[in-house]
């Protein structure tokens, strides 16, 4: 079912003309990143897939802590990315964790953009965090007191990333289950 637009006193109303009152939103764009629905006043944009600016993918400085974007990131194990990122946001929106100043926050992202310059990366990249996500994941953890994830969980993902290398299109028929218990085993 598809949104038409939203009021302001939280109506969600669709394009079949029916509507439902929503606490929560969660808008599922696939890897195409559009927010029509979104007024930032030019602080948000996407630019060639980049939405910014986003202090470590979830925060826009001059909009933080009140606006937020969880899931941003793309491919590599999404899910974890999606909860660690939940619970960060939490932390900070509840006061158990405090963000940075918004300058330190701007700073940050623009270095982060600039390295991606240097690198050749296109914006469209920006949120590719598939060589970095081992370690994106483990600074989330840190910023909500958890210990770094397992080991485990990385080793079935550095083997996934092989299998699509090595298989392409049939990388979702190969599953050797006394493999994969011997990672977990570890």
């Amino acid at each position: 079912m598809m949104i038409d637009h939203v009021c302001e006193d939280g109506r969600v109303v669709f394009q079949d003309g029916s509507s439902v009152c929503a606490d929560t939103i969660f808008y599922c764009t696939g890897f195409k990143y559009r927010y029509p629905f979104l007024e930032t006043n030019g602080v948000v944009t996407v630019d060639e897939n980049r939405v910014g600016p986003l202090y470590s993918h979830v925060f826009p400085p001059s909009l933080a802590p009140g606006l937020s974007f969880i899931g941003i990131p793309v491919k590599g194990p999404i899910f974890n990315t999606i909860e660690l990122q939940s619970k960060w946001v939490a932390h900070v929106l509840s006061g158990k964790v405090l963000l940075p100043k918004e300058e330190e926050m701007m700073a940050s992202t623009n270095e982060f953009y600039k390295k991606m310059q240097e690198l050749g990366l296109p914006k469209r990249s920006t949120h590719f965090l598939t060589p970095y996500q081992v370690g994106y994941q483990n600074w989330l953890c840190a910023q909500i007191g958890l210990p770094p994830l397992e080991k485990w969980r990385y080793q079935m993902y550095e083997e996934s990333v092989k299998n699509i290398i090595e298989m392409r299109d049939g990388y979702k028929d190969r599953w050797d289950d006394a493999y994969w218990d011997g990672i977990i085993n570890l």
